[in-house]
């Protein structure tokens, strides 16, 4: 058996002798890495960290390299440079996997362990990172700024892709407003706590029982990405939105990220806004400010409509699932290795009428 074959079935049984044995071999990794991770370049980078996972690389055929990279956490130096948001990530835990985080001081052998999961559960996560995106991550309607006639202007409304639903408009309307400038927000529950959201779409509404056809669309769009303080009041209040009793109030979450402000044009039409670059929202919570009024109704007020709204973006459940921990944002990453994709939640119905519309 000639020098490679021995390398390749030697089994290192410690990372200090190994580590100081394989440095010859890091140099045909470095011109890979170094152009992509001093940015969000999400597909080099992904490629990167499958080179990382690979059979080829932590198997059998490099076990000198799998000390290097294990030990130093690279596939996680990664993830963290495409998303920074995963620097609030206290612990990994592989759910059905007999290695769970302890307050115990690890021998070297279980240490071992810990750190082969940490780079797998990574090398997986960077897979659902980067790859295709869906449509459909909005799960449900939490709450709006202001309703002027719930239920047949809920948010709800904003969830059909339709303006038109069993013969009736499908929109949601805000109060009237005498002054222009006052904004509105919606608020929207996604169909995972990890979610990696890249556009948001919103579409104005065209009053078509209304002469001349008017618009109620705003001057610009902001986005917001987050958490709730206290989740099961959220989920309350998704089970029981109605009207008046679930306005907006900010105190109920905590925002993690602003995007800036976007024109939104006048116009009836499916209006998509591309974020910068993708943002990870650990805490599945997702805010549309709309900044600005345009259009007086027949009172005088100014209103803003919305008739549907969408999330573009990829959610890594249920894979991966995300569980605060408090309320500085330390959470616990939960991977899922057996899991299968599953479909949006159902929507519920809508409640009873309160009132006559203004439109």
């Amino acid at each position: 058996m000639d020098r490679s074959e021995s390398l390749i079935d030697r089994r290192p049984e410690s990372p200090s002798s190994e580590v100081q044995n394989c440095h010859c071999f890091l140099p045909y990794f470095r011109p890979k890495f170094g152009r992509t991770v001093g940015a969000r370049s999400g597909p080099a980078i992904a490629q990167n960290l499958q080179i990382l996972y690979s059979q080829d690389l932590v198997g059998f055929r490099f076990p000198l390299l799998r000390f290097p990279v294990i030990t130093n956490g690279i596939c996680k130096q990664l993830c963290l440079r495409m998303f920074p948001e995963l620097s609030s990530v206290a612990r990994v835990i592989e759910v059905n996997n007999v290695i769970e985080p302890a307050e115990v001081k690890p021998d070297n052998s279980m240490e071992w362990e810990w750190l082969e999961r940490d780079h797998r559960v990574y090398a997986f996560l960077s897979k659902g990172l980067t790859s295709f995106i869906r449509k459909d991550c909005i799960s449900g309607a939490i709450c709006a700024s202001s309703t002027d006639n719930y239920p047949e202007e809920s948010i709800r409304n904003t969830l059909e892709p339709s303006d038109r639903v069993d013969h009736r408009a499908s929109y949601w309307s805000s109060k009237g407003e005498s002054n222009p400038a006052v904004p509105e927000t919606l608020v929207y529950k996604l169909i995972a706590n990890l979610c990696v959201i890249t556009e948001v779409h919103v579409q104005p509404f065209r009053v078509y029982f209304h002469i001349g056809f008017p618009i109620y669309s705003a001057e610009a769009v902001r986005f917001r990405i987050g958490r709730p303080k206290f989740r099961r009041e959220v989920e309350n209040d998704i089970a029981v939105e109605s009207g008046a009793d679930q306005e907006f109030t900010d105190d109920k979450f905590i925002w993690t990220y602003a995007s800036p402000k976007f024109p939104m044009a006048q116009e009836n039409r499916l209006q998509k806004f591309k974020l910068p670059e993708p943002v990870l929202c650990i805490g599945g919570i997702l805010q549309i400010e709309l900044l600005g009024r345009v259009q007086r109704c027949w009172d005088g007020l100014y209103y803003i409509c919305i008739s549907h709204v969408q999330v573009v973006g990829r959610p890594l459940s249920p894979s991966f699932d995300a569980e605060i921990l408090d309320r500085s944002g330390k959470c616990t990453l939960k991977y899922y290795p057996q899991s299968e994709y599953c479909l949006s939640p159902p929507r519920s119905p809508e409640g009873e009428a309160s009132g006559p519309s203004h439109f």
